[in-house]
């Protein structure tokens, strides 16, 4: 009889535990920073050459914050990117971007997290986003449409659910695609680049 009450102390712990475990695993993120996982994410743009010649792109090194009262930071590592053709990447930095100079590609902004903090794992929202983009040494305002999802342990995903269109003439990057002409001997290659993105923030 004298173990019998911290029996039901300990069963009654358990289900305690049990219980706090299932309301975190299901109820909405609370208070959180986050950082990107590069792993999971995806950065992609697509050029077009020839007028009907489409190609997609990825950056393969991308870091960024995502603070709990929605201050968003990424940072794009130019070099990099990757073409599937190496002359063309090397091109791409030397010639386009002109990375030695302008080694990054900066893009900030503001994420309601408040809603995003409200969903639950798996619940999704759209938000309309005005992002500013500084890229060799020009910055611009670009207006994207975003799908963010609550993941499990606090994560939260952000992909945009349309392209967002980059425009050359913007950040003074024409006379480098004219160059990239020249050197690839193309009759045409389009100044306006569709952009892509999945990233995921994990909650620090």
């Amino acid at each position: 009889m004298t173990f019998f009450p911290q029996a039901v102390r300990t069963a009654h712990t358990l289900k305690t535990a049990l219980v706090a475990s299932s309301l975190l695993a299901f109820s909405s993120i609370g208070h959180a920073d986050w950082s990107l996982n590069n792993e999971q994410s995806e950065l992609n743009f697509i050029s077009v050459k020839k007028s009907a010649i489409a190609e997609i792109h990825t950056f393969e090194s991308v870091s960024g914050t995502l603070s709990d009262s929605g201050e968003v930071n990424l940072s794009i590592d130019l070099s990099s990117v990757d073409t599937n053709i190496e002359i063309r990447d090397q091109r791409l930095l030397k010639v386009l971007s002109d990375a030695g100079a302008f080694p990054t590609a900066e893009l900030s902004g503001t994420v309601d997290t408040s809603a995003a903090k409200a969903l639950k794992a798996g619940e999704t929202l759209t938000q309309e986003l005005s992002l500013t983009l500084s890229l060799h040494g020009q910055s611009h305002t670009v207006p994207a449409s975003v799908k963010v999802t609550a993941l499990t342990g606090g994560k939260l995903q952000v992909s945009t659910l349309q392209p967002v269109i980059l425009n050359a003439t913007d950040f003074q990057l024409v006379e480098g695609v004219n160059e990239l002409k020249k050197l690839a001997g193309l009759p045409s290659i389009s100044l306006a680049v569709p952009v892509t993105a999945e990233l995921v923030f994990d909650a620090k």
